[in-house]
This record gives structure tokens, C-alpha cells and sequence, in this order.
């Protein structure tokens, strides 16, 4: 079982755009919120999307889940925490968000990608030696 080496946080607010009539933050919109952590995440190894871009690979999301615990509604202030959970094979990453001021759980949730060799299209079985140097001092 692999650990989790690597995290990051990011605050957000809930604006108008993102939530429905009932003033609920629309489920689509919780993507927007895990990437914002994950790529915070991944700028603490130099590894965001523009360093992916910049190597032989693409890295592709394969699968997500999501579990809405409580809605999050216009203006709330949410806390959006990104957990590198998988990084041998694929990434997966884990997220936990709750409101900034009690704490309270609002969704949790995964997604995982996978290396793409750029120039074949092969996906690649194990993490290809780029992501490992960059986690190198974590791992």
C-alpha cells in the first residue's frame, strides 16, 4: 500500500456562476475546485501542466469519483486539499474539501491519471523516470 508523500491547499470562495437556483454550488463545478489543488500540488515538485506538456508524456484522467457529504452554497469559503495517494503506476490523487470556518467535511473524492507516451499514444504500465526524479526527497 502506498502512502501519501505530497499535499496542498488551496482556499476558494463559491462565486455566483457556480451555484444553481437553489443557490447550491452545482456538481460539475467541484472538478474546477480538485484541480486548483492539484495543481498546487504538483507545482511543489515543478511539475505542473505546462512541465507535463514539456516532456515525452501526457497524463490523461482516467477515472474520478466524487461523494457530496454537504452542499457548498454562494460565498461560502471552502478549503480544498490535494493528497498524492498513488504515484508508482499511475497518479492518484485524493481530495478533501471542508468550509474554511468550522471544519465541516463538505465532499471528498479521487482521480487518477495515467502516462500517455505523446508521440505513440502508448499508455505506459509504470510511471515513466520524469514523475519519479521530480518526486525524488518525498518518495
Amino acid at each position: 500500500m502506498t502512502r501519501a508523500v505530497l499535499s496542498a491547499e488551496v482556499e476558494l470562495e463559491i462565486p455566483f456562476q457556480d451555484v444553481d437556483p437553489m443557490q447550491v454550488a452545482w456538481h460539475g463545478n467541484y472538478f474546477r475546485y480538485f484541480e486548483a489543488a492539484r495543481s498546487q500540488m504538483l507545482r511543489k515538485i515543478d511539475f505542473d501542466y505546462e512541465e507535463m506538456r514539456a516532456t515525452d508524456y501526457l497524463w490523461p484522467i482516467i477515472k474520478t469519483e466524487v461523494k457530496f457529504v454537504q452542499a457548498a452554497r454562494y460565498r461560502q469559503r471552502i478549503l480544498v486539499r490535494a493528497t498524492l495517494a498513488e504515484w508508482e503506476n499511475r497518479l492518484k490523487i485524493d481530495y478533501l474539501i471542508h468550509d474554511a470556518g468550522n471544519s465541516a467535511r463538505l465532499t471528498k473524492g479521487y482521480t487518477v491519471q495515467c502516462a500517455v507516451h505523446a508521440a505513440t499514444g502508448e499508455l505506459q504500465l509504470v510511471s515513466p523516470p520524469v514523475l519519479l526524479e521530480r518526486l525524488r526527497g518525498y518518495i
